[in-house]
């Protein structure tokens, strides 16, 4: 018993260390000829040559950190999975900087699926909100675990849409898996966790900070067969997901949109760079050789009642917006109509979910 629970801090302990990685625990591992209690033996530090930042911390551990990790480990459920466990992906194995460890809640066996990561713009539009939904649940369907990053709009309307089709999906999070980061996460994390896994590698108290999130990115690129980005801006971190794809020569589809939009410039760019332009989800499944569902998919973004019929107007006006985000002054040139008449429908038109609204005034159509 002494022995397991030795076994048990040493474990927390590695998962806990500074600058290590799944390469440096492996030279350390093999250092102490396999043994893990024997890893703190001077002649087994010496001979592993570890990072400095790692030797640091090793000459005082902070013991009751781990004590804490421990607890927390056996009241939630979590899993601890070091690189050189057997039930570690392999996947992740191929990347120069992968982790020692990982924290797991949920399904670890979801880690060795055929994942694909999608990932997008946190004030992503309605349609591309949308977009983001039917095509996870379409892939979903056709068997890829769906990756993310549980952040608000596109990561979370993609593992939406898994889950809607009763699909698998992960969240790789920027944090300790003891606290839901965003906080109004907190269902959506409970369906994750109940339909695939929650992973980290980052221990538990750990906060959200903006350091973490490049690490958590690349750990969702490295997970996954592709990465598929719906909506990202030229500048943001699902263009950093896509790169870290490139660098491991895998996959990377874009979903295409107007250049009048600047959340679509990042997507074009991934498309003029080679990325896969995709309309729809046939486009990744036939990249990846996977062949499509044979049962057609309902529609999985938003339950829909039968829409009322519109009058002329409403109709004249609903065109006029289209797909693109469109201001007041630009509608009233379109149809003629006044701003007061413009300004009335479309509160009526917003009301029925049938458009939404935009920075800088503008109004834009959701698809159907």
């Amino acid at each position: 018993m002494l022995v397991a629970m030795e076994i048990a801090m040493l474990r927390a302990m590695v998962a806990r260390v500074p600058a290590l990685e799944a390469c440096h625990l492996r030279a350390w591992l093999s250092a102490a000829a396999g043994d893990i209690t024997q890893i703190l033996d001077r002649s087994a530090l010496l001979r592993a040559q570890l990072p400095r930042a790692a030797l640091a911390w090793l000459t005082l551990p902070h013991a009751s950190e781990l004590t804490q990790d421990l607890e927390w480990l056996e009241r939630s459920g979590a899993e601890l999975l070091l690189s050189t466990d057997p039930e570690f992906p392999n996947q992740l194995l191929a990347d120069s900087q992968c982790p020692a460890a990982l924290y797991v809640m949920g399904d670890r066996s979801v880690l060795g699926s055929m994942q694909l990561a999608m990932v997008g713009s946190r004030s992503a539009t309605p349609a591309a909100l949308v977009t983001a939904r039917e095509l996870a649940a379409v892939l979903a369907r056709a068997g890829l675990t769906i990756t993310s990053g549980l952040a608000v709009g596109i990561d979370a309307a993609s593992h939406q849409g898994a889950l809607l089709a009763g699909g698998r999906t992960v969240a790789v999070c920027g944090n300790g898996l003891d606290r839901i980061y965003p906080t109004q996460h907190a269902a959506l994390a409970e369906r994750v966790r109940a339909r695939g896994a929650l992973i980290s590698q980052f221990p538990p108290r750990t906060p959200p900070i903006r350091s973490n999130f490049p690490r958590r990115n690349r750990l969702i690129a490295n997970l996954t067969a592709g990465t598929l980005v719906v909506e990202a801006a030229h500048h943001s971190g699902s263009l950093q997901t896509a790169a870290y794809a490139v660098q491991r020569g895998l996959r990377v589809f874009a979903v295409p949109g107007s250049v009048h939009n600047p959340l679509t410039r990042g997507c074009h760019k991934l498309i003029h760079e080679g990325a896969k332009l995709v309309a729809e989800a046939s486009d990744v499944l036939r990249e990846l050789g996977i062949p499509l569902p044979k049962e057609p998919l309902a529609q999985s973004g938003r339950p829909q009642a039968a829409a009322a019929p519109l009058d002329k107007e409403y109709e004249m006006l609903l065109d006029a917006v289209g797909f693109e985000p469109a201001t007041i002054d630009r509608l009233g040139a379109r149809t003629g109509l006044s701003c007061e008449s413009i300004l009335s429908m479309l509160l009526v038109l917003e009301l029925e979910g049938r458009i939404a609204t935009y920075p800088g005034g503008r109004f834009g159509r959701i698809p159907e």
